[in-house]
């Protein structure tokens, strides 16, 4: 709401400097001053005249003032020597609010553009754990955001079976007496097995030509034994990580196997379409250096099997012809190999994806490995997360029953991991830390309790009736916390746009907190049942529900009625 409130003033700008006789500027801005005394909107456009006209940007700014026509909406325009600030109307502008907001809030028109987002796409060689948790979790609330935003998305799992990683497991499931624990989830038992194949393998070396052999016959043959045994694999891991990621709220709409585009005949016609481009000695290979990337971009290894890379890139292409964008998310350790796929992806005249790349998540004690065993599990990291609820829940609500206190901190435990990881911005490197992550003071929960309170309150007033009229004189004098959160609620939908362009899902998560913070002074400090404006400021608190719910909703976190 708060972007077509400035719309308002642009436009108001832009009639002002035409009838001054003068040249618009292209980029014509407003923004939210830091401090509410400065006004709501305040633009600089004076400094970018005064350089055309050759005249102060004071005098600019003066001679603006002087011939502006406000919209309604404004009560007045002031010009703080270069600066032009605008003042709402807040009377008008909080019956505005008050009469947009609805339960949809937040659901921006349709834009008619199909994104796919690929994201997670974490080997199938063991359970998901704390490194493939960021990627799963901003892959995931940015889907929402876009969403959001009104454009169709599709997320795709890209799953990698036909990797060195799978090979070795299928070795292991042929050569290995291994005992399968059957408590264990499918992606723990694979995960074992796994681990069992790589101590064989630092024992002895000679397996790797075996494993190569494996490799080759699944790429070459059609419907076989090792075909099938890969595909049990494979499928079975996934099944323990889809019930991961259902715990924490995650659920993509297409897996998509690498091996489809070896059995399509997509890799042959990559090759055909980069022969003029290609080079072969050993390998059929790219040379990039004359589009400034030094290393060359391999497409099969000796023996003629493709590589990750060269699937990679069909898969790219075919998303390409089915999407008018396509988004990754993607370690910070791939950037190479972007810059290598992006330039492959432009010879063969396809879309390049945007790609968002975040840092990893660190354990305080050092990096983890798959391979050797060290890690922490998404599920155990859940388990940790909703125990530490439940802690605190026995301590603060004793009069609660054991069922009420499991549901509720299965709630604040999901939340709590899937906040810390949304609130920054991906390219800050995460320490990943239990009294950080789980604090129930800085933490979602707070943004959690905020929805609760306004529910409770809410609760109190059984009849209340929403669409009663509001008397006029509600809006008059309105308290400076009340002003607080109705700016607070009406950024809703400009958060959402500034999110969705620039691909990132942290101003979300700042923004949550933000309006739950505004929303607890105001409840701290404002009478409301009983007041002489009760019916205001219960609509004023359901205002602030739904958009506390729908804001929680697009980082994928529950929003309790109590806790």
């Amino acid at each position: 709401m708060y972007r077509k409130l400035e719309q308002k003033a642009i436009k108001a700008m832009q009639r002002a400097i035409k009838n001054l006789g003068w040249e618009i500027p292209s980029d014509l801005k407003f923004e939210e001053p830091p401090n509410p005394a400065m006004g709501d909107f305040a633009t600089t456009v004076a400094f970018q005249l005064a350089k055309e006209r050759k005249t102060s940007p004071v005098e600019i700014a003066k001679k603006l003032k002087e011939v502006i026509e406000i919209p309604s909406i404004f009560n007045r325009v002031e010009n703080k020597g270069p600066y032009l600030n605008f003042y709402l109307d807040y009377k008008q502008f909080s019956k505005l609010l008050l009469s947009y907001v609805d339960e949809n809030y937040g659901t921006l028109e349709n834009r008619s553009k199909k994104i796919i987002l690929e994201h997670t796409s974490a080997n199938p060689n063991g359970p998901l754990h704390i490194g493939h948790i960021r990627n799963a979790i901003i892959g995931d609330s940015l889907a929402r955001v876009l969403r959001a935003a009104g454009f169709e998305v599709e997320t795709q799992y890209y799953v990698n079976d036909m990797g060195r990683q799978i090979a070795m497991i299928v070795w292991g499931l042929l050569n290995l007496d291994y005992e399968i624990n059957a408590d264990d989830k499918p992606d723990v038992i694979i995960g074992k097995l796994y681990l069992k194949v790589n101590q064989e393998f630092n024992a002895n070396s000679e397996i790797k030509s075996e494993i190569d052999l494996i490799l080759k016959n699944y790429e070459e043959n059609g419907s076989t034994k090792i075909e099938k045994k890969f595909k049990n694999v494979v499928i079975s891991c996934l099944e323990g990580v889809k019930t991961t990621c259902r715990r924490l709220h995650i659920r993509h709409d297409s897996f998509i196997w690498e091996s489809s585009f070896v059995r399509n005949g997509s890799i042959q016609r990559i090759f055909k379409a980069l022969e003029r481009y290609s080079n072969k000695n050993e390998v059929l290979y790219l040379d990039l250096e004359d589009y400034g990337v030094e290393k060359e971009l391999i497409l099969t290894r000796s023996d003629g099997t493709s590589l990750y890379s060269t699937r990679d890139l069909a898969y790219h292409y075919w998303k390409s012809e089915n999407a008018d964008k396509v988004v990754d998310v993607l370690g910070s350790d791939h950037k190479l190999a972007i810059d290598q796929l992006s330039i492959a992806l432009e010879l063969l005249g396809s879309k390049i994806p945007d790609v968002i790349f975040y840092e990893f998540i660190t354990l305080p004690e050092g990096s983890m490995s798959t391979r050797r065993g060290i890690f922490i599990s998404v599920d155990e990291l859940m388990d940790e997360a909703v125990k530490r609820a439940m802690y605190e829940l026995e301590m603060r609500r004793p009069e609660l029953i054991e069922s009420e206190i499991a549901d509720i901190a299965e709630i604040l435990g999901i939340g709590a991991i899937r906040y810390y990881i949304a609130r920054l911005s991906p390219e800050k490197h995460i320490v990943f830390k239990w009294d950080e992550a789980l604090s129930f003071e800085r933490g979602c929960a707070s943004i959690q309790y905020a929805h609760a309170r306004a529910c409770k309150l809410l609760e109190k007033i059984r009849k209340f009736d929403r669409s009663l009229a509001i008397t006029e004189n509600s809006f008059d004098d309105l308290d400076p916390l009340e002003i607080e959160l109705i700016k607070a609620i009406a950024r809703f939908t400009s958060v959402i746009e500034v999110s969705s362009s620039e691909m990132r899902v942290h101003p979300v998560a700042q923004y949550a907190m933000e309006l739950a913070g505004a929303f607890n002074k105001f409840y701290k400090s404002i009478p409301v049942i009983g007041s002489d404006k009760e019916l205001f400021r219960l609509i004023l608190v359901d205002k602030s529900r739904i958009t506390l719910r729908n804001c929680l909703n697009l980082l994928g976190i529950d929003a309790p009625v109590s806790m």
